[in-house]
């Protein structure tokens, strides 16, 4: 029998709990790095792994691998790199001093241009594109559930042809993908309606029943849409429709979207974008790898996104706020 894999988690947040936690339950070893508050929370809590799908599964506190740093001692098979996109470039170069040369790293952040900036730093490692589809929330202290549906992506390679197995044995199936390229654009699509959900205050399924939020995402959309189809990079259709249909979908007065989308609203009603979090917190966002993005298309092909520049100042102004505490 194979030795089980062992798996580095750079960035114990939502996704790289939610993931690590699904990989260590199906019998491989998970090394988890984070802020020392999440890994306090884990120390007295463990981990708990939830999905709308019946999960419940629960690592005690003793189980769990919990570092602050790159452990110097760490040989793993594969990284998952989970930070947030402010941090890539630190965290890469985190994890070139402490791994050994080539040790193959998946992104799984949101925005399109995390593993070049990766490289760029760390040209040692052997860095990955993926893509994470679905919403995971902290829905309590070390409690991490899955909200809506997708399966894993990312771009073919050997390391992950090697590890697919094991992400499907965890309930996470990882696609492989000659050019991943098409599907990061259709997620940062999707993505726009990250700030969205953060400014309404309200769960994603309640936000997609408001006819008014789904036209801020729509707009947000169909800006992005003609932009990126000017630039000639067609997005990846990432649910059943395709995007001109969805568009006009999410226009449609609320009782006719709740009939015609109701595979859209297969959302648990605890979801909420990780945006909404990190505004609740007072931390950074990353609007600027998500509307920002779109922005600086715009500007490339000596266009305006001003839908997507309103949002980026919107989200940006509450996020430079002093938080208040009492």
């Amino acid at each position: 029998m194979k030795p089980a894999p062992r798996f580095l988690v750079m960035g114990a947040g939502s996704v790289g709990c939610y993931l690590g936690g699904c990989l260590q339950h199906a019998g491989a070893q998970v090394d988890f790095v984070g802020r020392p508050l999440v890994l306090q929370t884990l120390r007295t809590h463990g981990l708990r792994l939830s999905d709308r799908d019946g999960r419940n599964q629960f690592l005690a506190p003793a189980q769990l691998r919990l570092h602050e740093q790159v452990p110097t001692a760490c040989h793993p098979d594969l990284v998952l790199l989970c930070v947030k996109s402010r941090a890539t470039e630190a965290a890469a170069q985190a994890l070139e001093r402490h791994l050994a040369a080539g040790t193959p790293v998946l992104s799984l952040q949101n925005g399109l241009h995390n593993v070049t900036l990766a490289q760029a730093v760390a040209p040692g490692l052997n860095w990955l594109a993926g893509m994470v589809p679905f919403n995971i929330a902290e829905i309590g202290p070390g409690c991490f559930h899955r909200g809506s549906d997708g399966q894993l992506a990312a771009e073919e390679h050997a390391p992950l042809a090697r590890s697919a197995d094991w992400f499907a044995q965890a309930g996470v199936p990882l696609a492989l993908h000659a050019d991943l390229k098409p599907i990061q654009r259709g997620k940062l699509l999707l993505n726009l309606n990250n700030p969205v959900n953060a400014l309404s205050g309200l769960p994603l399924r309640a936000q997609l029943l408001d006819a008014g939020y789904r036209q801020q995402f729509a707009g947000l959309m169909r800006e992005a849409l003609a932009l990126m189809r000017l630039d000639g990079a067609e997005p990846a259709a990432l649910t059943p429709l395709p995007w001109n249909l969805l568009i006009r979908i999410l226009c449609l007065p609320t009782p006719l979207f709740r009939l015609i989308a109701a595979r859209l609203l297969r959302i648990d009603p605890q979801a909420r974008s990780s945006m909404a979090d990190d505004l609740a917190a007072g931390r950074p966002t990353e609007i600027d790898v998500l509307c920002g993005e779109i922005v600086r298309l715009a500007e490339r092909l000596g266009r305006r996104a001003p839908l997507n520049e309103a949002m980026v100042a919107r989200i940006q102004t509450l996020s430079t706020r002093p938080t208040t505490t009492p």
